[in-house]
């Protein structure tokens, strides 16, 4: 697909389905495709372990930035799983065959242009596939710089990778887009949705509320073995650094969706006031995440009621954020 434009973005999803609506003809930006499909949240589920560790989540589940922009946009976008690694291969081939650019879902562990240090068992990994050049796939993987190519053996064992989250060969591509798409009503009406959410789920373990369970949870790490403590600080700033864009780069992209759509609006000030303290909550975050990085790595005591403060703070400030954006008027 030589007319292909590869464009590096924050976070995989999100940047795949920014650069396919784009090269269709809906230009759209990543922040806006991340604040239409609601995709901003949080979850501390104990009970649900990755890697051994308890499941910290900054945003939604994976596929719901592909679903919700498909049923928000009413876009007609055709999502694909298969039976056998043969099918999915034949399938994405017969698609490249006829000029689409394709969506697909695999393990980044797989995937071979993934330098070493980067590479995981992380089976929700996004990015386009828009061609072939002789034996190798021609990958626009978002998390990138510059496009990338891929073997066929790689790709597969990429998009047919077992585990949790497993993809199934998942491979995605829009039938129809509308030509007139008014993106205001769904501005207006997805901020109030996900602020609501994230004040008001009736769950302890999601939104705020599931903010500040995790934070008493880490003031409980007092009592536990020194090594298992360590791990689940490790794991919160993995979660929150290194998975996607995380806590703090999911609240700056939030802040990005904010200020674009103030713009729509005029300049409206709830929207780029709320713009510019959800920038400050991302910055808290980064701050949390250092000083966990610290403690773990230091010879000192490490302070969990610190640790555990500044989380309850930034559930406080972020709480703020959602409380103007209540008083947003379209």
């Amino acid at each position: 697909m030589s007319d292909f434009k590869h464009t590096h973005h924050a976070h995989c999803e999100s940047g795949v389905i920014s650069s396919m609506l784009t090269y269709h003809g809906f230009a759209i930006s990543e922040p806006m495709v991340f604040g239409l499909s609601n995709a901003l949240n949080f979850a501390y589920i104990p009970f649900v372990k990755i890697g051994g560790m308890p499941l910290v989540a900054y945003r939604s589940l994976p596929k719901s930035i592909v679903k919700n922009i498909r049923k928000n946009l009413k876009i007609k976008m055709k999502m694909e799983t298969f039976s056998s690694q043969k099918k999915g291969e034949d399938r994405l081939d017969k698609l490249l065959e006829e000029g689409k650019i394709v969506g697909a879902q695999g393990s980044m562990y797989w995937l071979e242009y993934v330098p070493d240090e980067l590479s995981f068992h992380f089976n929700a990994h996004n990015f386009l596939i828009y061609g072939k050049d002789e034996e190798k796939y021609l990958i626009s993987d978002p998390v990138f710089a510059e496009a990338v190519k891929c073997s066929k053996k790689s790709l597969s064992k990429s998009r047919f990778s077992k585990g949790a989250m497993a993809p199934k060969g998942l491979l995605y591509y829009p039938e129809s887009i509308p030509k007139d798409i008014d993106l205001k009503p769904i501005i207006a009406k997805n901020i109030k949705k996900l602020s609501k959410n994230m004040l008001r789920t009736p769950v302890p373990i999601a939104g705020l509320k599931g903010l500040r369970y995790l934070a008493k949870g880490i003031l409980k790490l007092q009592a536990k073995d020194k090594k298992y403590a360590k791990l689940f600080l490790g794991n919160i700033v993995r979660m929150q650094e290194e998975i996607g864009t995380g806590g703090a780069g999911f609240r700056f992209m939030y802040a990005s969706f904010l200020e674009e759509s103030s713009e729509l609006f005029g300049g409206n000030a709830v929207l780029s006031d709320a713009s510019k303290m959800m920038l400050e909550v991302g910055d808290e975050y980064r701050e949390f995440a250092l000083v966990i990085a610290k403690s773990i790595k230091s010879k000192k005591e490490i302070d969990f009621k610190k640790i555990s403060d500044m989380l309850f703070k930034i559930s406080e400030n972020e709480a703020k954020v959602y409380k103007k954006l209540l008083g947003f008027k379209a």
